[in-house]
C-alpha cells in the first residue's frame, strides 16, 4: 500500500512541479490561471491532466490547436514517482519519509528551474528548508535519536562552507544560489549522519565535471559555458539518500 500510494501522489506531485518550474520564474501566479497550453490558450480539460498517460495519449500535442508539448512535462511526473517510490523503498513505513519525499519534489522543481534559467530561486530553497526542518524535528522526535538533529546542522553547515569556499574563490564560476542548495541538502543529508555529506558533494561535483567534459569534447560548449549545476547537486544528494550508508560502509572499508 505504501508503495501505490507513494507512487500515484508522486505522480500528482510532478504534474505540480510542471506549475511551479514554469511560473515561478516568470512570477506568475500558482493557481489560477488553470493549467492551460502555452501557446493557443485553451484551457487543459480534466481528463487531459492526467499524469504521463494524458501526454502518451494525446501524442504530445495540444488536443485544440496540435502545438507540441514538450517531453519535460512527463518526464518530470515520472522522475517526481520514481523518487517517491524509491523514498518508500529506503525509508518504508517511517515517519521520515515525508521529509524526503518533500526534499526530492523541491530538488526536482530547483533542478527544472535551473535549467531553464540558470537560477536557483530562493522562493523554493527557504521554504523547503523551513519545511524540512519542521519535518526531521517530528521524525526525530519519533525515533527518540536527537543526535540526529546535531548531525543534520552540522552537515547543512558542512555544505553551505564548502560551496561558499568556492564561490568566494571563484564567485562567477558558482552562483550564490548553489551555496544555498548545498545547505539545504547537506542539513537533509547530514541527517542520515555526517560522513553522506561528502558523499552528496564529491557525487554531485563528479557528475557536474563529467557532463563539463562531454559536452567540451562533443563541441557543444566551451570552457566558459554556463552549465546549471543544481541538477548535479541534487543528482548527489538522492545517491547520497538512497545508496549514501553503502557507499559508507564501503568507503570506510567495512567488510
Amino acid at each position: 500500500m505504501i508503495y501505490a500510494f507513494t507512487g500515484v501522489f508522486g505522480l500528482i506531485i510532478g504534474s505540480f512541479l510542471n506549475v511551479v518550474i514554469y511560473r515561478l520564474p516568470r512570477r506568475e501566479s500558482l493557481s489560477h490561471p488553470g493549467s492551460h497550453c502555452p501557446s493557443c490558450g485553451a484551457a487543459v480539460r480534466p481528463f487531459d491532466n492526467v499524469p504521463v498517460a494524458s501526454w502518451l495519449m494525446l501524442r504530445g500535442r495540444c488536443r485544440d490547436c496540435a502545438a507540441p508539448i514538450a517531453i519535460r512535462y512527463p518526464m518530470v511526473e515520472a522522475v517526481t514517482c520514481a523518487l517517491f517510490l524509491a523514498a518508500a523503498h529506503r525509508f518504508g513505513a517511517h515517519a521520515e519519509i515525508v521529509d524526503y519525499c518533500v526534499f526530492f519534489a523541491g530538488l526536482v522543481a530547483i533542478s527544472g528551474i535551473d535549467i531553464d534559467h540558470h537560477l536557483v530561486p530562493n522562493r523554493i530553497v527557504y521554504p523547503a528548508a523551513a519545511a524540512t526542518t519542521l519535518l526531521l524535528l517530528i521524525a526525530t522526535a519519533a525515533d527518540g535519536v536527537w543526535r540526529r538533529m546535531a548531525d543534520a546542522a552540522i552537515g547543512g553547515a558542512i555544505g553551505f562552507g564548502v560551496l561558499f569556499l568556492i564561490h568566494f574563490i571563484a564567485p562567477r564560476g558558482m552562483g550564490f544560489g548553489d551555496v544555498r542548495l548545498a545547505g539545504l541538502i547537506g542539513l537533509n543529508v547530514g541527517w542520515l549522519g555526517i560522513a553522506h555529506v561528502p558523499v552528496a558533494l564529491f557525487t554531485g561535483f563528479l557528475a557536474g565535471a563529467v557532463f563539463g567534459v562531454v559536452l567540451i569534447a562533443t563541441g557543444r560548449a566551451g570552457r566558459r559555458s554556463r552549465v546549471p549545476f543544481a541538477p548535479f547537486l541534487a543528482a548527489g544528494a538522492v545517491v547520497a539518500c538512497l545508496w549514501g550508508t553503502t557507499i559508507v560502509h564501503w568507503w570506510l572499508g567495512g567488510p
